[in-house]
């Protein structure tokens, strides 16, 4: 693998950009892997980049059906933040937050980390009760957050309106070292930096069913034949339900769409990530000078990527009341993505009822902040049988009421 920096950059503009290879291969697939991971996402590339740096498994088949990081990981509004209540989501996302720091330099591909700080709005006294507790939870964990007043909020944020005529501003949980990052840079650096040890990452390539012997997985059926694994971590997002329902068990999972926007570029104006869930909106503003905005989920289940009209009103509504000068801002295009909602809207990191088979999902809105540590603790999981990342997250919390309840840091926007 041909290793990035300035020097090489300069060296290849003097020799008119020739010398540069491909990021990735695209290879046929074998007939035989170690390890097959279901999904080219994010948290199925960087599971496959930790079991080869941590464990040193190398024989590992990314399996896509449509294109390299072409579901949710290209379809969120970026935020990292790691100011969650309960403690296993804390450590896994605080983990997920400390390996974005470096991840940049570990995968030697600028991933366009910004850690501009993250403000959740409180704008009623409830939410103000529950950023304090999140807080002092937060203090508990080793997690920095802090709650501030609104004066302060107007310092970090000169744009917002303090004083909406439905919900004025009565604090926020404001957490300093999150931000953002470059959603297709991720995906394209775990891609890179795999396809650097040898693993195989297929796209086009739709896995129609999971074979079976004695309890236990032995490969799959592709629409590119038969291939077979020790090992098969599920790892699709929205579509969890339908791989699981292929290795004969079910997911207590619900699949909806959720939709963001952006608008045309502007003058930098907003150098923080503000989260405001009683209005059902967010917003940043990105390096093009986007203002990138995401709402809620539609209340219905759907696995479509289109936004709606509807959305647009609500949230757009929602955000010019707390930021009155975006008013006149046209909006560039808008998307949606398929996430997978569990009841504790909390995620899924398990071994299932067929022997060797691991299942990741359940993010809801939140997955693309846990990629790194989702990865991490994927990875140790399917190398060594057992994490504790993932061990509060397995799938016998459901059926013995051990719920990690997230619905105050996760239920509504981000």
């Amino acid at each position: 693998m041909k290793h990035y920096s300035a020097f090489a950059v300069a060296r290849e503009a003097l020799r008119s950009h020739t010398g540069w290879e491909r990021a990735w291969r695209s290879p046929e697939p074998k007939k035989r892997y170690d390890v097959i991971i279901v999904g080219a996402g994010g948290h199925g590339l960087a599971t496959a980049y930790y079991l080869g740096k941590n464990y040193g498994i190398q024989n590992v088949a990314i399996i896509e059906k449509g294109w390299l990081g072409g579901g949710n990981t290209g379809r969120n509004t970026t935020i990292i933040r790691s100011n969650y209540l309960q403690d296993p989501s804390a450590a896994i996302y605080e983990k997920s937050r400390s390996l974005y720091e470096h991840l940049s330099q570990d995968l030697n591909y600028n991933l366009m980390f910004s850690p501009r700080g993250v403000i959740m709005l409180a704008q009623t006294h409830h939410e103000v009760r529950g950023y304090q507790r999140t807080a002092h939870a937060n203090a508990l964990q080793g997690v920095p957050t802090e709650w501030i007043g609104p004066q302060r909020v107007k310092e970090l944020v000169p744009i917002i309106n303090l004083e909406g005529p439905r919900y004025p501003v009565l604090g926020g949980l404001w957490q300093e070292r999150g931000g953002t990052a470059r959603h297709d840079a991720v995906a394209w650096g775990y891609a890179r930096a795999c396809s650097a040890m040898g693993m195989d990452i297929i796209q086009k390539c739709e896995v129609t069913g999971v074979r079976q012997e004695n309890g236990r997985v032995t490969g799959v059926d592709t629409t590119k034949g038969a291939i077979e694994c020790e090992k098969l971590g599920i790892v699709v997002a929205g579509h969890s339900g339908q791989l699981a329902e292929m290795a004969g068990f079910r997911l207590p999972l619900e699949a909806v769409a959720l939709q963001a926007l952006v608008s045309e570029p502007i003058k930098p104006c907003m150098d923080v990530v503000v989260m405001a869930n009683t209005v059902h909106g967010y917003m940043s503003q990105s390096d093009k000078g986007e203002m990138v905005i995401g709402g809620g989920t539609d209340g219905f289940n759907n696995y479509t990527q289109r936004g709606s009209f509807h959305h647009i009103e609500e949230t757009v509504r929602a955000l010019v009341e707390t930021f009155p000068m975006i008013s006149r801002l046209k909006m560039l295009r808008q998307w949606g993505g398929i996430v997978d909602m569990t009841g504790d809207r909390s995620p899924i990191l398990s071994k299932t009822p067929l022997g060797n088979c691991f299942i990741n999902g359940g993010w809801g809105t939140g997955g693309f902040k846990a990629i790194p540590g989702s990865g991490w603790g994927m990875a140790q999981l399917m190398a060594t049988g057992h994490s504790p990342l993932t061990e509060a997250f397995s799938l016998d919390r459901f059926k013995e009421g051990r719920f990690i309840d997230e619905s105050v840091a996760a239920g509504v926007a981000h």
